[in-house]
């Protein structure tokens, strides 16, 4: 007999599990899809091939910036990412309404345009829609999907609470698959859901939880609060000192000197990308990557557009030696979700956990329809 407890979870189980089951579905195994994006892009894409010349530097920023425009003049920039000097500079086209995301790709010396990429099509970004907003209108999808997650969170939680035994005894028949030649396809699925249910529920809480974080501004402004986080968790880019422009030949000549100054200055970087101010107030923003395939170990570096003097941002996103645990927190969780803190461990791991959860409400569904049919029989 269940205890009035464990009547409720497993009522309020069956029905969040049955409300949310084809959202956990798509979104699980887009989750899974994505984990291997970079590596998959880059097979089928190939790398670009570039002859550079000795002692030639790279162009510098506002020259990459209006050689870009000329094939998008219209657009808005982003910012521009330098690589080493045998890898194409790529200026970053980004702008929300109307939507536009492409990529024009340089050749680092002279300038050259090597080719332009659309990040808005393709098998990637039908998958990523499908992640974000269940290839509805964005508006009613993203909802949808933001309050699945949540509810999945609760369902993994009230599987293992219904997981547990009364009895210590009975805890080795949970742990493991014990088939025979005559155990029905019933008792098969109800060790699928229960067991694997079980083994990957922390894993699955992390990812699911991670992605409530990014969905909810509410609980990432709770989850830094919570790791003791006394910062402003937002992105947040600091104005210039001085707050009136200097002319404007000082400006550019501050805006192409800093890439230069930063690759001097972490001669190991992966990657600077920088951001090209969008006001005559706002600083010059530049990211620091020193490791390729993550983002929390950056170094975000804020400087003045009129002197080039380096500012203290009061945000989380500053440099990463600076960085409190709740920060790094907040930090690591993008990298966290996908399985790219980990390495392609990492991303292994976050693949096989997202497809298992793929799998948990079709085995739920099946579970019930066993036993409705069983009851009415």
């Amino acid at each position: 007999m269940k205890s009035p407890f464990k009547k409720f979870i497993y009522q309020t189980h069956l029905i969040l599990g049955l409300v949310s089951g084809i959202v956990v579905f798509i979104v699980s195994l887009t989750g899974a899809c994505w984990a291997f994006q970079k590596e998959i892009t880059e097979w089928v894409e190939g790398e670009i091939s570039i002859e550079v010349q000795e002692n030639m530097p790279f162009i510098l920023a506002d020259e990459a910036r209006k050689i870009a425009l000329e094939i998008y003049p219209d657009k808005t920039i982003h910012g521009t990412a330098y690589g080493k000097i045998d890898e194409p500079i790529q200026v970053i086209f980004y702008q929300a309404e109307p939507e536009f995301y492409h990529t024009v790709f340089l050749h680092p010396q002279t300038g050259k345009v090597l080719k332009t990429k659309n990040h808005r099509e393709g098998f990637f970004w039908f998958v990523l829609k499908g992640h974000i907003y269940l290839w509805l209108p964005k508006v009613i999808g993203s909802e949808v999907t933001r309050y699945g997650t949540m509810i999945f969170v609760v369902l993994l939680i009230t599987g293992v609470i219904l997981w547990l035994p009364k009895k210590k005894i009975h805890l080795k028949q949970r742990l493991k698959f014990k088939w025979k030649k005559t155990t029905r396809w019933r008792r098969k699925n109800y060790d699928l859901h229960h067991i694997l249910g079980f083994y990957i529920s922390t894993l699955a809480l992390v990812i699911a939880f991670s992605g409530l974080i990014m969905a909810f501004n509410w609980v990432y402004f709770v989850t830094y609060k919570t790791w003791g986080g006394d910062k402003d968790p937002r992105f947040v880019i600091p104005e210039n000192i001085k707050k009136q422009g200097s002319p404007k030949p000082e400006k550019i000549t501050v805006l192409n000197e800093l890439v230069p100054k930063l690759m001097a200055e972490n001669p190991s970087y992966h990657e600077i990308e920088l951001h090209y101010p969008t006001t005559d107030t706002t600083s010059i923003y530049i990211e620091v990557s020193h490791q390729e395939g993550v983002y929390y170990s950056s170094d975000y570096r804020f400087f003045d557009q009129n002197t080039g003097k380096e500012l203290n941002p009061k945000s989380i996103y500053g440099k990463y030696d600076n960085a409190s645990i709740a920060d790094k927190v907040i930090r690591m969780n993008y990298d966290i979700h996908i399985g790219a803190i980990g390495g392609i461990v990492g991303k292994i791991i976050a693949f096989v956990v997202s497809l298992l959860s793929a799998s948990l409400p079709i085995t739920g569904f099946l579970l019930w329809w066993g036993r409705k049919n069983k009851a009415k029989k």
